[in-house]
């Protein structure tokens, strides 16, 4: 009987002996995950701000000349040249003045010439002893007289013409007219009647507010200085298609809001852009450097820490924290927490526990498309030009 207990013990142990084996031998391998060492690339740090367009040159049309509006030589909204003819006032009154003036100058020329000859003909008296030194000096007067009147009559009708010629309202801008205040038949006033406004269309400004925080660390780097080059863009746009250079900094800091007021030049040339438009600019805050990049889906959020899976040599998994930057292409720049020579899981990034073992599989890190490939087909540069009259 004790004989047959102990068979039955050694023949459960020998089962068991044997589930225990298979189990071992069936353990699964470690998860694959595909890892790739950092791409390394030169790359340049952009601050981004919020501003807005502003016409390079504004101007308010006013008559110069008192009467009525007596035709409209443009079309609302219409590009105009400087020097085009856009309003016209009712001349006639001007141009009477101007003949009144113009008969007073030949008056005044009269008595000039006339004037001359009382002269030459005292001094011929004079000099044969028949007439007096007073008689001779008072025809030195009179001429010099009759000379101050023709004088006077000469800017009376120089000024006659400039009324005449103010009946003439012109373009004194090349840009974009708005549309007309004031239509034919109507009194207007001179220097007072607004008629129309004109902005000039290419190139624009745009006017952005920045930090005294920012400001110092331009001005410590050696950044942002006048002719640094900018990209903007539109609130429907997805991408920096805009170029210019930045154009002025202001020389005192608002009390109130602690920021200073900036202003970048944009070209124009299409017309599309319009002064009042929003947008949104980056300006280059760095000089190109060699960074490390990896996707951005290789980051993962652990709290307020931005952390990285590289796999070890034996293929353990270890967490990295890092300092992340901007996204370039696509990439997400690591400032600081990794090495080009480390392997950096990105890819099956689920699968990955720190301190557990990966079956590593070898992949590539490659920038996607630039962001700004318009703006990169045309980089900014000093073409982007003021005209003559508004620098």
């Amino acid at each position: 009987m004790i004989y047959k207990k102990l068979i039955a013990i050694a023949a459960v142990a020998l089962v068991l002996s044997g589930c225990s084996g298979a189990s071992e031998s069936a353990a699964p391998p470690p998860p694959p995950v595909t890892v790739a060492a950092p791409y390394t690339g030169n790359v340049v740090d952009w601050d981004e701000y919020v501003g807005r367009f502003e016409a390079v040159q504004s101007v308010e049309v006013r008559p110069r000349a008192t009467g009525y509006l007596s035709a409209v030589h443009f079309r609302d909204g219409e590009m105009v040249r400087k020097g085009q003819l856009l309003f016209t006032v009712d001349a006639r009154p001007a141009q009477a003045a101007q003949a009144q003036a113009r008969a007073q100058l030949a008056q005044a020329q009269a008595a000039h010439a006339n004037a001359e000859t009382e002269l030459a003909r005292t001094q011929t008296l004079a000099a044969a002893r028949a007439a007096s030194q007073e008689e001779l000096e008072a025809r030195q007067a009179t001429l010099r007289s009759a000379a101050a009147q023709v004088a006077a009559a000469q800017a009376a009708l120089q000024a006659r013409s400039l009324d005449v010629g103010f009946t003439r309202v012109t373009a004194p801008i090349a840009g974009r007219v708005s549309y007309r205040r004031v239509d034919p038949g109507n009194s207007v006033t001179a220097d007072q009647t607004l008629l129309t406004t004109i902005v000039s269309a290419d190139p624009l400004y745009f006017t952005f507010q920045g930090s005294e925080a920012l400001l110092l660390k331009y001005q410590r780097s050696g950044t942002a200085e006048r002719g640094a080059p900018v990209r903007v863009r539109l609130a429907d746009e997805g991408d920096f298609r805009h170029v210019g250079k930045l154009d002025f900094i202001d020389n005192v800091i608002d009390a109130g809001s602690g920021t200073v007021r900036a202003r970048a030049v944009i070209a124009n040339a299409d017309g599309f852009l319009k002064p009042g438009m929003f947008g949104n600019l980056r300006l280059e805050a760095s000089k190109a450097y060699p960074a490390l990049m990896v996707p951005d889906a290789a980051i993962v959020a652990d709290a307020s820490r931005r952390v990285v899976y590289v796999v070890g040599k034996d293929g353990t998994v270890e967490a990295r924290t890092v300092e992340t930057g901007p996204l370039m292409n696509g990439l997400r720049v690591i400032r600081s927490g990794i090495s080009d020579k480390d392997r950096v899981v990105i890819g099956g990034i689920q699968r990955a526990r720190p301190g557990q073992k990966v079956t590593p599989q070898a992949g590539k890190i490659e920038p996607g498309k630039p962001e700004d490939a318009s703006a990169a087909a045309a980089p900014p540069s000093s073409d982007v030009a003021l005209p003559a009259d508004a620098r």
